[in-house]
């Protein structure tokens, strides 16, 4: 198995109730883990995660509800509409709808679909496919 350069590694306040989320519900799937340490290592059409117990191990401060304030994990998949579903099967109510963007790189606009879901402890994922690129239009400067 190859790893990501860069991978979250998440506290849970409820490691049962996490793993059931990211499994059952988002479709992630258990690489490894070590269970006596309420640790699993995730991954999800080439994203990965680390999820863990939390035991105040890596905390630099107070730990309260909403987790990871300022951050969203974006993980771009296949089809957003597959994860949508299943959150609205068990309950789980999205943060922001669906939504097309078209971000500027360079000359170029990538274009995405997303949407945003909080986990159970509050980690704010973004889920999001690409729709397209296309040029960027060129702005004309009238004198």
């Amino acid at each position: 198995m190859d790893f990501n350069r860069l991978i979250p590694e998440l506290s849970a306040s409820h490691f049962e109730k996490s793993i059931s989320f990211y499994i059952d519900v988002l479709g992630f799937q258990i690489k490894y883990q070590r269970s006596e340490n309420q640790f699993a290592f995730l991954a999800y059409q080439g994203s990965q995660i680390m999820l863990s117990q939390r035991n105040g191990t890596w905390e630099t401060g107070e730990l309260a509800y909403p987790f990871g304030r300022g951050i969203n994990i974006q993980m771009l998949v296949d089809d957003i509409e597959v994860i949508i579903r299943s959150l609205k099967e068990h309950g789980y109510p999205l943060m922001i709808e669906p939504e097309e963007h078209w971000y500027r790189k360079d000359d170029l606009l990538l274009g995405l679909r997303e949407f945003l879901v909080m986990d159970p402890d509050g980690y704010l994922l973004r889920f999001s496919q690409q729709v397209g690129i296309r040029p960027r239009e060129k702005v004309i400067e009238l004198d």
